[in-house]
């Protein structure tokens, strides 16, 4: 095979590939007899078939499919080895390709139009200096979070008058003659629809009688209804009328103390002592969620930076038009002229991008890819206030993201960008700025 690369101009080449029959005639003979071994034609015992007949029949095709898997390989063998810069995929050129005849050509020549990556720098040195905004929680985000640690670690406590979100034990009665009643009947009023029935159990005590109507109280919701009542959703309708709960026992969920129970629970055994280390740590704990967040904007500050420093790429947008259209998923839709500005703005900083990650030699395998995926957890669980989550745990968790092929996508690319940052954050000068997360809020969405 005989390739000539030309350079038509400084984003766009044409390579022109010469077939001889030399080149193919092996693997056709090979394929042909595989066929011959396979085939099935009246008249002849497998594998007794004549050559020259399974030449007759598929020779010509077998020929077309060899030169082009052929075809196929050879290129991108020539693209790797002569480090040719090409953007998407070879074209054949519509104009300069001749008419090909697999029937009684021998040796054939096939012309691609080739789209070049546009040279530019995306270096970056301590002459470089952007801002590096360090998040701050704020004292209600840190008390919430307390609230939480030390609502696991409550309990129920028996109280003697109700308070809303207390939970009522008591014997219920319909009023009316001859009507049911249910021992040790479990209700909350909070849940209740009705605002008017709930106010009836404000300061409730224990001993006290209280008068509602279940099917106001609960809107007539029959599910709620049969289970207070313990009857069957058919006999819901029947009971309309008032009922009487004798309250026995009032039982409230009390969060806990602030004590080394709460501290151990959330961060482990003697991790925290104090109050105060124990709000520190949750400050903390809120930097370093934050700190994720923060990597990303100084990396899409980097991408905008970097995009203004280099200014606009030249593309061969015709031949890139073409691609797209060739590797879109719904044939039918055209590309508009602002998509296809956008995508070249992303290609732009795919380029840039690829360009940092040679630079600084970076290389992702499985581990980093399972760590990304681990602290992806951590994140899951940590909105949930839940820190201190064992490693297999996390691990186990992970292992199973990186099961659905999207996802495992996904955490390759955020794996990239995690090393990236921090070479980034090396190579560069910054400048720390603390900021709330009120106001890195509003500077993300003025990016966007």
């Amino acid at each position: 095979m005989e390739f000539t690369l030309t350079n038509l101009d400084a984003t766009s080449a044409r390579l022109v590939v010469n077939v001889t029959e030399a080149d193919y005639s092996a693997q056709v003979e090979k394929t042909l007899k595989n066929f011959r071994q396979k085939a099935n034609i009246p008249g002849f015992r497998p594998g007794m078939v004549p050559m020259g007949l399974i030449k007759k029949q598929y020779g010509t095709a077998v020929k077309a499919e060899e030169v082009n898997k052929l075809l196929q390989t050879k290129i991108f063998e020539y693209i790797k080895e002569n480090k040719v810069d090409m953007l998407g995929e070879p074209l054949p050129n519509e104009e300069q390709q001749a008419t090909l005849d697999f029937v009684n050509g021998k040796d054939f020549t096939f012309e691609f139009d080739i789209a070049i990556a546009p040279k530019f720098d995306a270096s970056l040195s301590k002459e470089d200096k952007m801002t590096y905004y360090k998040i701050q929680p704020t004292d209600e985000m840190v008390e919430s979070q307390i609230k939480s640690y030390a609502q696991r670690c409550g309990e129920y406590k028996q109280v003697d008058s109700y308070e809303n979100g207390d939970m009522i034990k008591g014997n219920l009665a319909e009023a009316a003659e001859g009507g049911i009643s249910v021992q040790a009947a479990v209700l909350m009023p909070s849940y209740m629809k009705s605002e008017e029935q709930k106010a009836l159990f404000n300061g409730a005590k224990v001993g006290d009688i209280v008068t509602f109507n279940p099917s106001v109280a609960y809107d007539g919701n029959e599910a709620e209804i049969a289970s207070l009542l313990k009857i069957e959703k058919s006999e819901v309708a029947a009971k309309k009328g008032d009922f009487t709960l004798t309250v026995s026992e009032i039982t409230r969920f009390v969060a806990s103390e602030l004590n080394q129970t709460v501290f151990d629970a959330a961060f482990g055994k003697d991790v925290v002592k104090t109050e105060e280390e124990f709000r520190t740590k949750i400050a903390e704990q809120f930097e370093a969620r934050f700190e994720v967040e923060s990597d990303y904007k100084l990396l899409m500050d980097v991408r905008t930076y970097l995009m203004e420093k280099i200014g606009k790429m030249e593309f061969p947008e015709a031949l890139l038009r073409r691609i797209m259209e060739l590797n879109k998923e719904d044939k039918a839709a055209s590309i508009s002229e602002e998509d296809f500005q956008k995508s070249l703005t992303e290609l732009s900083w795919h380029l840039i991008k690829e360009q940092l990650v040679k630079t600084y030699e970076i290389k992702i395998n499985d581990e980093d890819v399972l760590g990304v995926a681990k602290e992806a957890t951590r994140e899951q669980f940590a909105q949930y206030g839940m820190a201190n989550i064992p490693e297999d745990l996390l691990e186990n968790y992970a292992k199973e993201m990186l099961k659905q092929d999207r996802t495992r996508e996904a955490l390759v690319n955020r794996a990239v960008d995690v090393k990236l940052i921090q070479a980034v954050k090396s190579a560069i000068s910054l400048e720390e700025e603390k900021i709330s997360v009120e106001d890195f809020n509003k500077k993300v969405t003025e990016n966007d």
